[in-house]
């Protein structure tokens, strides 16, 4: 359950991230680097994230923490 809270977790802080990227480019001023700025570090932290959530998930499958389901 634990490795489940924490996925979601994951997923929340890289929706929000993408989220903050979206108003920083929709926001952004004409030329304005300051906003430039944050979008890319926004992108940045979306991936590096997404990176880390795709390394979890990994090892957390071949330690048996979480197992697939047959549908």
């Amino acid at each position: 359950m634990l490795v489940k809270i924490i996925v979601l977790g994951f997923i929340v802080a890289i929706l929000y991230s993408l989220g903050s990227a979206l108003f920083f480019l929709v926001r952004e001023k004409q030329g304005s680097k300051q906003d430039a700025d944050r979008v890319v570090k926004a992108l940045s932290w979306r991936i590096g994230l997404s990176f880390v959530l795709f390394i979890m998930i990994m090892v957390a499958f071949a330690l048996g923490w979480i197992v697939p389901h047959g549908v």
